[in-house]
């Protein structure tokens, strides 16, 4: 039976919560998407080690949130500066790191500021700014949120991130999602969007020193298509890989996305 750990550090006047699983020697931390902001990933070791299963026997994988309480104008800079002060607190000096969507956003900056804590790094989904498509997302999301109209949230953002296949297929879902993801309230999720829409790394991801790989949908409504482009022309010597007729769910819908990332950690 693999270990699963679901656990909580101090940091400052508040907590990060994370999971991990596997007994691995190596180490690989995930940091999620924008969802995080709704939902943290307290107690939930055994549902999020799922598409990890292969990973077990040669990596620990840690999946940590945001922090509990964030100040107001909390950037994503500052989101990447308390992660690595988390991970020097649980004893990780060297790590691969998959950020997913704005998860993917913090990487970059953990990557940048950090060069001897990170080994590899995966971007998947994500952007090096918050460019047009980006904004009009979240600040629709925004918006909605400060409605209170979670059925409009939890529907748009679904319509954004997946394949017309995928809509077809689970479209009725989405009342019932929406009901069962709805926050006590919406502040962590107000702090996480305010700082998408200030992200911009394009002036330093240059430094990004470490093997990276860059994966994308070719039809990204959320981030826009030229976002995993971008990333790939910036750092030098990076890997890209889209898949075909697929959006912002990629991580979600592409059967192989966890197999490609495992082959992209075991390369030399």
């Amino acid at each position: 039976m693999t270990r699963r750990v679901n656990g909580t550090v101090k940091i400052g006047d508040t907590e990060m919560h994370y999971v991990s699983f596997g007994t691995g020697q190596k180490n690989l931390i995930v940091l999620p998407g924008l969802s995080d902001g709704l939902a943290t990933v307290k107690g939930k070791a055994l549902v999020l080690s799922l598409p990890y299963r292969k990973y077990f026997d040669e990596y620990t994988v840690y999946m940590f949130s945001r922090k509990n309480k964030m100040p107001g104008g909390y950037s994503i800079r500052e989101m990447a500066r308390d992660q690595a002060s988390v991970l020097s607190m649980l004893g990780i000096e060297k790590t691969s790191v998959l950020g997913v969507s704005q998860g993917g956003m913090i990487s970059q900056y953990i990557a940048i500021d950090n060069p001897s804590l990170v080994e590899k790094l995966i971007l998947a989904v994500t952007a090096p700014y918050a460019g047009p498509v980006a904004v009009d997302s979240v600040s629709t999301w925004i918006e909605m949120a400060k409605k209170g109209d979670h059925l409009s949230l939890m529907t748009d953002t679904a319509e954004r991130m997946y394949s017309d296949e995928y809509l077809k297929k689970n479209r009725r879902m989405f009342p019932l999602l929406a009901r069962l993801t709805r926050p006590g309230d919406y502040e962590r999720f107000f702090r996480n969007a305010e700082a998408i829409l200030e992200f911009d790394a394009r002036e330093d991801m240059c430094r990004i020193e470490c093997p990276t790989l860059v994966i994308a949908g070719s039809d990204d409504k959320t981030v826009g298509n030229d976002a995993a482009r971008e990333l790939h022309d910036g750092i030098a010597g990076s890997e890209l890989f889209i898949y075909e007729g697929l959006g912002h769910g990629t991580f979600e819908e592409a059967k192989d996305f966890y197999d490609r990332i495992l082959g992209f950690l075991r390369t030399s």
